[in-house]
């Protein structure tokens, strides 16, 4: 038995899975009845593996060729066992789901163990080590279970996070459309730096403006965005001139005329998901009343739903639209309006995200003054939970 071991010993580091199997049964052949016992105890491989590669010598099965094990052996991965994991397993997190408005990186607040019980308790047993790893997958970052510090927090942010998630969920359910807003970071036409790399040929990187320091005659660009949540669609206005409260709901409007009539012929209702500040700011009275003009025009009513104060990336438009554009035209100098709207309009992704792009040169004059008595127009009604944030503008009646 020890001469067995020393000869096992001396070649079995340089062999891999299969070899090491053939290996040993060719020795339990050679040593007749008790063999696989004596080499079992030698090199440590179980009998059953012994056993299989006795079966593949004597069965003259032909060699692998730069393969360890047949196609197709092998248990099966997990997410392949139980096709309804994955699912379930982003369902859970939705809600808590954070991400940078610059990446696709998104990230969660749940420990990986917290998750797995959560998972197991639902019919889909699984570690809390699959669960990381299925996250790293869908490129979630994991941290640890708690806050994350972004200015000052409310103290009824996370409640305002859960009753999002809960009006989402329902229009959702019912197929009315829920749309999430916001205007991506301005940028500069011209021949300027864009961050991030792209393959060119060695040596042949782009020439750029040496700074990006101009005046306020260099144009710039203001794509606001609305990201359908339902349809994992994006609509993109480029506008040209200010981004106003005006040219926020215009770009809403151009998305409801586009696509949004057509696709929710039906619809009544509309539910708009947006940052705190901005154009589309709940303190904002310009947003306000041209969401009224834009409900009476459509007869549609109007819920909004503001995200807290220090949240904006929490918005789903954040990491399901604009991180995808910006990782899109990394690298390209944004030259034109032309280049940015063909950019945009090119963005897509695994999960099937399509987007529609169009150029805005109409005009948004900042420092339009809204009157108390055209506020006292607005047909706005308050929700009983911090109606400053969530509201509904009803269109009026026509006649009244």
């Amino acid at each position: 038995m020890p001469e067995l071991k020393r000869k096992f010993r001396s070649v079995w580091s340089h062999l891999d899975e299969r070899t090491r199997r053939l290996v040993a049964a060719n020795e339990a052949l050679s040593l007749g009845y008790g063999g696989v016992s004596l080499v079992h105890h030698a090199c440590g491989l179980s009998r059953k593996a012994i056993a299989k590669g006795i079966r593949e010598i004597q069965g003259g099965d032909q060699p692998l060729v730069g393969r360890v094990r047949r196609p197709g052996a092998g248990r099966k991965s997990l997410t392949q066992s139980d096709p309804g994991l994955v699912p379930r397993l982003e369902g859970l997190i939705d809600a808590q789901t954070r991400g940078d408005p610059e990446s696709a990186l998104r990230w969660i607040c749940k420990s990986t163990r917290a998750i797995a019980q959560e998972l197991s308790q639902q019919d889909h047993p699984i570690s809390h080590m699959t669960v990381a790893q299925i996250l790293h997958d869908l490129h979630y970052s994991l941290q640890s279970n708690r806050k994350t510090e972004e200015g000052a927090d409310h103290p009824d942010r996370d409640a305002q996070f859960r009753y999002i998630n809960a009006a989402v969920k329902k229009c959702l359910r019912q197929g009315t459309p829920v749309i999430s807003v916001d205007t991506k970071k301005k940028e500069l036409i011209g021949n300027y730096d864009n961050p991030g790399q792209q393959w060119l040929p060695a040596k042949r990187p782009k020439l750029v403006q040496g700074h990006d320091f101009p005046g306020p005659e260099v144009p710039r660009a203001y794509p606001y965005g609305i990201y359908d949540i339902g349809r994992n669609a994006g609509f993109v206005n480029v506008g040209t001139d200010h981004d106003t409260g005006e040219f926020a709901v215009a770009s809403i409007r151009g998305w409801w005329r586009q696509e949004g009539r057509r696709l929710y012929a039906g619809a009544k209702t509309i539910l708009i998901t947006a940052d705190g500040g901005g154009s589309n700011g709940w303190r904002l009275r310009l947003w306000k009343l041209e969401l009224q003009k834009f409900a009476d025009q459509t007869g549609l009513s109007v819920a909004v739903c503001h995200f807290p104060p220090g949240t904006s990336k929490w918005n789903k438009i954040e990491h399901r639209l604009f991180s995808f554009i910006s990782s899109n035209w990394r690298g390209e100098p944004l030259r034109d309006y032309e280049t940015i709207v063909n950019l945009i309009a090119k963005t897509t992704t695994a999960k099937g995200l399509k987007v529609t792009c169009r150029l805005d040169r109409r005009k948004y004059p900042v420092g339009r003054e809204i009157t108390q008595a055209q506020m006292g127009r607005v047909n706005l009604e308050r929700n009983t939970f911090h109606g400053e944030w969530n509201y509904t503008i009803k269109p009026h009646i026509k006649g009244s």
